[in-house]
């Protein structure tokens, strides 16, 4: 199997991320799982991987903190090589409105959406190596192209990321391809009983959401194909085109 040197994913011990890693690991990159409050979860699957025969190691940091978020990609690095893909997918999702949005929690949801993607995607830049090409896939979501008012630090602080997409894109060329993913539902989250998930699903143009396996998919896509950058892709089963939004249909989301 060709190496296709190291990619870093954060917050890739679960869900979404999880399968990212898992994906990545059988096409060929060694894979630094990052945790922040999960290293049980990212040591089991950096282990799953090793047994089948891939590379992996778990990696600690707390986006929150800048300093931390600074030296992941060394710390990947260090572990398994030059990082040459970066998956931004860690994340906050906690629901607020213009009205009643708290002070800390607008902070958290833009030092891991926005600050720690930054200075990730700088340290990259200063340390791929003479004559390797790399990719950053920012992992969004679909609602910064279908706005509601719902969620509005994480929905800030991810358009946020979109916008900073298309400027790294601009700023990192031509080494460094940024492009980003924009996830409808895919799986249930905490606020959600699996009833809610299955209307929301059901309320999609599409009537299906994305399978795990796309998210991996897409970004090998990404990696394969040089021309694409500062581009998103919605893998939301047609919510964003949707015009029954959640809000309005009184869909827990």
């Amino acid at each position: 199997m060709e190496q296709r040197g190291t990619a870093l994913v954060t917050g890739g011990s679960r869900r979404i991320g999880a399968a990212i890693a898992r994906d990545l690991a059988a096409h060929g990159f060694a894979v630094a799982v990052h945790y922040n409050s999960s290293p049980g979860d990212a040591e089991a699957l950096a282990e799953a991987i090793r047994s089948q025969g891939g590379q992996a190691a778990a990696i600690g940091a707390d986006l929150e903190d800048a300093g931390a978020a600074a030296g992941l990609v060394a710390k990947a690095e260090a572990a398994l090589g030059p990082v040459t893909l970066a998956v931004n997918n860690a994340s906050v999702f906690q629901d607020d409105c213009v009205t009643d949005f708290d002070l800390d929690q607008f902070e958290r949801h833009f030092a891991v959406h926005l600050k720690a993607p930054s200075l990730i995607a700088r340290a990259m830049g200063e340390r791929l190596p003479d004559g390797a090409e790399g990719l950053i896939v920012n992992m969004i979501d679909q609602r910064v192209l279908s706005l509601t008012p719902r969620f509005y630090s994480y929905t800030l602080s991810k358009s946020a990321l979109w916008t900073a997409t298309r400027t790294m894109a601009q700023a990192l060329a031509p080494r460094i391809r940024v492009n980003a993913i924009g996830p409808g539902p895919t799986l249930p989250n905490e606020r959600q009983s699996q009833a809610d998930f299955d209307r929301q699903v059901d309320g999609l143009i599409l009537k299906r959401g994305p399978a795990l396996e796309e998210f991996g998919a897409t970004i090998r896509w990404m990696w394969e194909t040089p021309s694409v950058t500062g581009q998103i892709v919605a893998l939301d089963g047609g919510q964003h085109l949707a015009w029954e939004t959640p809000d309005v249909a009184g869909i827990a989301e």
